[in-house]
């Protein structure tokens, strides 16, 4: 299985954020609720990715994930400079977390299939 995660800087920036709004939170009141965004920000960038096998592919999120089967994938394309979608046999596309448009052949060849161009 090959794993297509955010940079761990990203995690790491969210926890000093979330540190240094320590003293806010505190001073009770509303102010413990400045920890919310920086937190939910590190677990996100923790947990938030594309794995790759076989078998198909997992597109994880903060809160819950989606398991997408080969067959149902019709094409990966690149969607602008930052970004890789799957689009579904449905026609719906899906955004492949965490995976850019130059680790295109690592996801293809994690899925045992072989580079093709249009």
């Amino acid at each position: 299985m090959t794993r297509f995660r955010h940079p761990a800087a990203a995690s790491v920036a969210a926890l000093i954020a979330a540190l240094g709004g320590i003293p806010l939170a505190a001073q009770g009141g509303f102010w413990p609720l400045v920890l919310v965004v920086p937190v939910a920000v590190a677990i996100w960038a923790w947990r938030a990715g594309t794995d790759v096998n076989p078998n198909g592919l997992r597109v994880r999120a903060l809160l819950g994930s989606r398991i997408v089967l080969w067959p149902e994938v019709s094409e990966l394309r690149a969607d602008g400079d930052k970004r890789v979608v799957a689009v579904l046999t449905d026609g719906s596309a899906l955004p492949l977390t965490a995976v850019r448009p130059a680790d295109l052949p690592k996801l293809v060849s994690a899925a045992g299939q072989s580079l093709t161009t249009a």
